[in-house]
């Protein structure tokens, strides 16, 4: 029998392991850089370290100075940046490289940022006027105490407002103070002190003011200015019968260049377009917009002002019948102060 042979069965080969592929690294996320703020913020930010700094000392004059490094100080008077060095003497002129570093920076732009914020508070009180509004007492009393507010506030005429909303020109002076208990301290056309008790105030426009006159006498024997234009204001009562629909007094007027009347008509505070000039008055409840026609050419060309009309809301053009009396003395103010601006003939002149 032949023998067999047994065959050991063969290992399996050994298969070497695979390499590893290196994970895959995350993308590392880059912080995005800081976008820079508005150059209005970035002023305003200048500002408010200007205010937060230190006082290093105040002199006799009442001027506080900061420190500006090598021995110098800064300070501003009356709106001006000046220095003084280390003993305390002032300076003729703010030496370049004091001018040139972070501490006049700031100062400057606390100075710039003092002027936008008298003017805010002028433009706020001129449209609490113009649109008759009714300020709460509260409001009053939060910006009395900041200058900027109680420059354009003090001596304004102001009158009590029922709570019906009407105006009790019984109850009115000019504006002198504000108190939590007493209420709103005036004085009155008798020249004498009062507090009116009511929760709201309105400045009213001075054609709405009946004892105008009696008014301007007062503040001239007191002495006192008003920070708004309102006793003082040119006004233009509305003559009785008018039923046309928009007033030629104004045209004609000649501007050697459109972009004259449109730059005198910015710098008086109107806006300018399609080829009017625009005062915009919320007036016995409604909204009513003068418009004074100053062309729309090329602004380099000739121009001659046309006729002055109001228009509602929705820019109907309104009968001067339909005109208040609010909105009837600002057109007027509006037109007579570009046309005042008009080139004027010699012969004009003459008579």
């Amino acid at each position: 029998m032949a023998k067999t042979k047994t065959v050991a069965p063969k290992k399996p080969a050994l298969k070497k392991p695979a390499a590893k592929k290196p994970a895959a690294k995350k993308p590392v996320a880059k912080a995005a850089p800081a976008k820079a703020a508005p150059p209005k913020v970035q002023k305003a930010q200048r500002a408010s370290a200007a205010a937060a700094a230190p006082v290093a000392a105040v002199d006799a004059e009442g001027l506080g100075w900061i420190d500006a490094g090598d021995g110098y100080q800064l300070s501003l008077d009356d709106g001006k940046l000046v220095a003084r060095n280390a003993q305390g003497k002032r300076l003729s002129s703010v030496p370049k490289e004091v001018r040139a570093g972070d501490a006049a920076d700031q100062l400057e732009a606390l100075r710039d940022w003092m002027k936008e914020h008298d003017r805010e508070c002028a433009g706020q009180v001129d449209q609490w006027m113009l649109r008759s509004l009714a300020v709460p007492r509260s409001v009053l009393e939060a910006v009395w105490e900041d200058p900027s507010w109680r420059t354009v506030l003090e001596n304004a005429v102001v009158v009590a407002v029922a709570a019906d909303g009407g105006h009790d020109h019984r109850a009115s002076g000019l504006f002198r103070g504000v108190d939590r208990k007493k209420g709103v301290g005036v004085v009155d056309l008798d020249g004498e002190t009062a507090w009116l008790d009511t929760e709201r105030v309105a400045v009213p426009h001075p054609i709405l003011i009946g004892e105008l006159d009696g008014w301007r006498e007062l503040v001239t024997q007191l002495g006192v200015t008003q920070g708004i234009s309102q006793l003082h204001r040119e006004t233009h009562p509305k003559p009785q019968g008018m039923t046309s629909m928009s007033i030629d007094q104004f045209e004609d007027g000649k501007f050697a260049m459109l972009m004259h009347a449109i730059g005198k008509a910015r710098a008086l505070g109107f806006k300018v377009r399609g080829g009017y000039a625009t005062c915009k008055v919320w007036d016995g409840g409604g909204v009513a917009e003068a418009r004074y026609w100053i062309g729309a050419d090329s602004p380099d060309s000739e121009t001659y002002t046309g006729q002055l009309s109001w228009v509602d809301a929705r820019e109907r053009g309104l009968k001067l019948s339909d005109v208040g009396p609010v909105a009837f003395s600002e057109g007027m103010r509006m037109a007579s102060s570009i046309y005042a601006a008009r080139v004027v003939a010699k012969t004009e002149e003459a008579s």
